[in-house]
């Protein structure tokens, strides 16, 4: 018996057409470590502040740059990868790569720049961010 599907006219069948068309191809780049098409990130609170841990595998140190607007923070790495192989004397294949990634995201409250620090190690970006401190209230007697 065959399968028989009824006809709905509200549907547009065009957008599963060209589903996932435009997304980057993740298996034909040169970088054999992981993909950074992604920054991979942890976020932990305390009283005192963030601490948030960011993969950045393969980007050099100076390439790396974090700006903090209030509760906003935003990591952007630059990675430029260069790929030869050679069978003696002929090159066989050379392949070059380029790219910029970045994410942002927002924090419960105020980050305070100026008391902020950054540790790249290991592939890893370690950010310390304190927080803000709020202003105090102040209660006022109703005459």
């Amino acid at each position: 018996m065959s399968n028989l599907t009824r006809y709905d006219p509200f549907t547009d069948p065009i957008p599963d057409l060209f589903h996932g068309l435009f997304r980057p191809f993740r298996g034909l780049s040169i970088a054999e470590g992981p993909d950074l098409s992604s920054i991979k990130i942890d976020v932990t609170e305390s009283e005192a502040g963030y601490c948030v841990k960011a993969e950045l595998p393969g980007v050099e140190k100076n390439d790396i740059d974090v700006q903090i607007d209030g509760p906003s923070v935003t990591i952007n790495a630059k990675v430029e990868r260069s790929k030869e192989q050679k069978d003696g004397e002929r090159v066989i294949r050379r392949e070059r790569y380029s790219g910029a990634f970045s994410r942002s995201f927002t924090l419960a409250s105020a980050v305070d720049e100026s008391k902020a620090t950054a540790e790249y190690k290991d592939g890893v970006l370690s950010l310390t961010l304190p927080k803000k401190a709020s202003p105090d209230r102040k209660r006022i007697e109703i005459g």
